[in-house]
């Protein structure tokens, strides 16, 4: 058995805004909304949440289902577009708050939301060449859009960990490529609030160019079809692109559905592709294949190839049941807790 998987852990906030909501505060129509993005509501951050809180919230849930300690942790890499600091790493303070070991690389990494894929291949080179035997990956975000901006209706919060080693693997990475290239659809400028981005980019040339990219290089080089695997999951910017790329490329409804939480969720940024894996590897079972890709804006996206292995329904979380728990807040309170409104 190759290297892969060895436990899992997401988080998300338990605070949600409905779509309708915030179509009220700017005026616009919210069927309208919601039917173009197939969002309905979308995770909050509380007010002292942030991208490094979430991300040790997901790094203890992976470690509970598994006997993997701090100490047996390698390395540790944080992908986000929503560092808490501008300089000072979040992957250090998951490490303190797990109890790893000081004899462990550590990076934050950024890649806009497919910086904690970027992750998972790192950390799996390490494994595969035996510098270490385990190490950790995560994706998280408390993603930000301006007030009246349409990012404002998808940008969420959550995240997910993953330990990846090469002993005890539930889920085996098969392979992974990538197809990146320079293409300005999103952006965020050193002291800019919040991002901006090219809207005829975002689309077509972005998007779909590089999942469709990556997904069609990873089933030739492993002269595989979507009828091979039984689960799929693609990133969800929203809850439409990630179901069009799929059916575009031959998955069908019941294969990439599982996997979809953007409709409940939003856009969790760096979370959001690896929290449908997190609900994918919930309910697969041993010997079953996923089909797994990420995305990044500037742009670039990353392909997996997963078997299931023994052993996963120890490592279990119930995610989809933890986002049943949920608190709907209005504008006001959720413009507090993202910190658009502040006391003096």
């Amino acid at each position: 058995m190759g290297a892969g998987i060895v436990s899992y852990g997401g988080y998300v906030p338990r605070y949600r805004i409905r779509t309708e909501e915030i179509a009220r505060v700017w005026g616009d129509d919210a069927d309208a909304v919601e039917g173009g993005l197939r969002v309905g509501s979308k995770s909050v951050p509380d007010e002292d949440e942030d991208t490094a809180t979430i991300s040790v919230e997901a790094a203890r849930r992976a470690l509970d289902r598994t006997s993997v300690d701090g100490d047996g942790i390698g390395a540790i890499y944080v992908g986000s577009e929503s560092h808490p600091y501008a300089v000072k790493p979040t992957a250090t303070i998951v490490g303190a708050a797990v109890g790893a070991t000081p004899l462990m690389t550590a990076a934050d990494m950024e890649f806009a939301c497919k910086a904690g894929t970027a992750g998972i291949q790192a950390v799996l080179g390490l494994v595969e060449s035996g510098r270490i035997d385990n190490g950790m990956a995560i994706g998280a975000d408390v993603s930000q859009g301006a007030p009246g901006d349409a990012l404002e209706y998808s940008a969420a919060a959550g995240g997910a960990a993953f330990v990846v080693g090469d002993e005890n693997v539930v889920a085996e990475i098969e392979d992974t490529i990538s197809y990146t290239s320079d293409t300005p659809d999103f952006w965020r400028r050193e002291g800019e609030r919040y991002p901006q981005h090219g809207e005829r980019f975002t689309g077509k040339p972005a998007y779909f160019k590089h999942t469709e990219g990556a997904s069609n290089e990873l089933l030739d080089r492993l002269d595989a079809s979507p009828d091979d695997y039984d689960h799929a999951v693609f990133h969800q910017p929203n809850g439409k692109f990630p179901a069009r790329v799929a059916e575009s490329l031959g998955f069908d409804e019941e294969q990439y559905a599982t996997g979809l939480l953007a409709p409940d969720i939003g856009n969790t940024y760096s979370g959001a592709s690896l929290l449908g894996l997190v609900a994918v590897l919930d309910e697969a079972e041993a010997g079953e294949r996923i089909f797994f890709v990420s995305f990044g804006s500037g742009a670039g996206s990353d392909a997996f190839s997963l078997t299931v292995r023994d052993g996963i329904e120890e490592k279990r979380t119930g995610l989809r049941e933890t986002l049943e728990d949920v608190e709907y807040v209005d504008y006001a309170q959720y413009a507090k807790h993202k910190g658009k409104i502040k006391d003096e």
